[in-house]
């Protein structure tokens, strides 16, 4: 048995506080792993709130965790305790069903979470299936990696799927913790990058970014302007927007690619779609091969979300930090 030394949930919307709890001996396809940085992402405070009715507590958020293996089952050959690793919003997949056998682990329909039924990287230590735990390429900055791997993915994963390529224009809706890295992987990735603001004050930095252009989401004369020129177009935000404006936005055979969990039914006109043969579509985070090949990207061209560090004694301050949407970019927890 280990002793895990934690910061958890006691219910929903609840401040996090010490907690321990014991994990039983290690099985054979496991890796635990020291925690040494973890990401602060806003569905950790979804998770703590309870919002998709999924939460059990006592909860330990954190899904972006970075960190060293400290110790490996016996039918794990892939890694050695030293390793430094990451490991993101998944934890745990069957790894016998079509969809991981076909290197889409993500979309297994037994995945688990890192922190859906399991407690996560608020603390120590944790506990992972060896394929989740993704070795992370030398001299990364292990300071500011945590949040690539959740937020980072989600937005380098369209770029994959949707065959993005560097003569594309494109377009990013929602400049923040998401949208931010957007802008550095699109830019890097070759593309003119239009990014979507309602924030006309955040112009100079959005172009530093990456951008090509800002268009203030607000102002109908600035969507007319580039109307019927991107190939795709990534939305970012959790909230409803004027779906047809952004259709409109896009060329024939453009792709208005969603990762923002808007709750609402998003409404599309169908002719808006049948008219250019154009498309709506999203998708989670990512496989693990997914994942490996962005962090190459990323170390290749030192791509990294621009983040704030608070110690782990801190994250009641972090969480608020962020819930008051203070946080510029990503939050980043120092463990030890």
């Amino acid at each position: 048995m280990k002793t895990v030394h934690a910061y958890a949930a006691r219910e929903a919307g609840g401040k996090l506080s010490p907690f321990t709890y014991e994990l039983p001996t290690i099985g054979a396809d496991q890796v635990d792993i020291k925690v040494h940085y973890c990401g602060i992402c806003h569905s950790d405070l979804s998770m703590i709130n309870n919002d998709w009715g999924m939460s059990q507590y006592p909860l330990v958020p954190g899904h972006e965790v970075i960190g060293e293996v400290v110790a490996i089952g016996g039918a794990v050959n892939n890694l050695a305790v030293g390793d430094l690793v990451g490991v993101g919003w998944n934890a745990n997949s069957c790894m016998h069903c079509n969809q991981c056998m076909g290197g889409d682990h993500h979309l297994c329909t037994t995945v688990e979470g890192t922190i859906v039924g399991r407690h996560g990287g608020f603390s120590d230590c944790i506990r992972t299936h060896w394929s989740w735990a993704i070795q992370l390429p030398k001299d990364i900055d292990l300071k500011k990696a945590g949040p690539l791997l959740c937020g980072g993915i989600t937005v380098f994963n369209p770029i994959l799927l949707a065959g993005v390529k560097a003569t594309d224009r494109v377009g990013v809706i929602g400049i923040g913790g998401l949208g931010h890295m957007a802008l550095k992987f699109l830019n890097k990735w070759g593309c003119e990058v239009i990014a979507f603001s309602s924030n006309p004050k955040k112009k100079k930095e959005i172009l530093a970014m990456g951008a090509t252009q800002v268009i203030d989401s607000t102002n109908p004369k600035e969507l007319e302007g580039i109307a019927g020129s991107l190939d795709f177009i990534l939305n970012t935000t959790n909230v409803s927007l004027d779906w047809n404006s952004y259709l409109t936005s896009l060329a024939p055979k453009g792709t208005l690619y969603t990762v923002g969990a808007v709750l609402e039914p998003m409404a599309i006109p169908a002719f808006s779609l049948i008219m250019g043969e154009k498309s709506v579509t999203g998708s989670p985070t990512g496989s693990p091969a997914a994942i490996r090949k962005m962090l190459e990207f990323c170390s290749r061209h030192d791509i990294y979300p621009i983040v704030e560090e608070f110690p782990l004694s801190q994250v009641n301050e972090a969480m608020e930090h962020l819930e008051k949407g203070k946080a510029r970019f990503r939050i980043v927890l120092k463990v030890i």
